[in-house]
């Protein structure tokens, strides 16, 4: 995006929505390290919180993408025994990732920030996400313009 800040976009599993979320780059990185499956020689933080619950004896039942207000998203971590707590949505997609986590976001916010893209569209998305790879906020000055 012309901001040229990096979406998580999660997909609804029974229907056609989208939430994308924006995230800083630190968790984006985190994010796409637990989805390629990279073991970095020494713990990141999400890898240590994992490493954590488990010396506790804890485990991550989910998490709740909960809230959306004046364009920020709220998250919960659920975890076993009815444990809740509040986090950012980028680190509970982090962490949901390592620990193999389910995540929901509540009907309110798949409402108000959800973008209907049906299956017969995919790859418009799979071109869409190409399109954010490859943009700069150079490509979105308009000509003439010098600023």
């Amino acid at each position: 995006m012309p901001s040229n800040q990096p979406i998580v976009l999660l997909r609804e599993v029974e229907g056609d929505r989208y939430l994308p979320i924006w995230v800083g780059a630190a968790e984006a990185s985190a994010i796409a390290f637990a989805q390629q499956g990279v073991i970095p020689p020494r713990p990141l933080t999400h890898d240590l919180l994992k490493d954590v619950m488990v010396a506790f004896g804890h485990e991550l039942q989910q998490v709740r993408i909960t809230d959306l207000d004046d364009g920020v998203f709220f998250a919960l971590l659920v975890f076993d025994g009815e444990i809740e707590v509040s986090a950012r949505p980028s680190d509970a997609i982090a962490l949901a990732l390592r620990t193999g986590s389910p995540i929901y976001a509540a009907e309110p916010v798949l409402d108000n920030a959800g973008i209907e893209i049906p299956d017969e569209r995919e790859d418009e998305v799979e071109k869409f996400k190409e399109f954010l790879d490859q943009v700069s906020p150079e490509d979105f000055v308009a000509e003439g313009d010098n600023n």
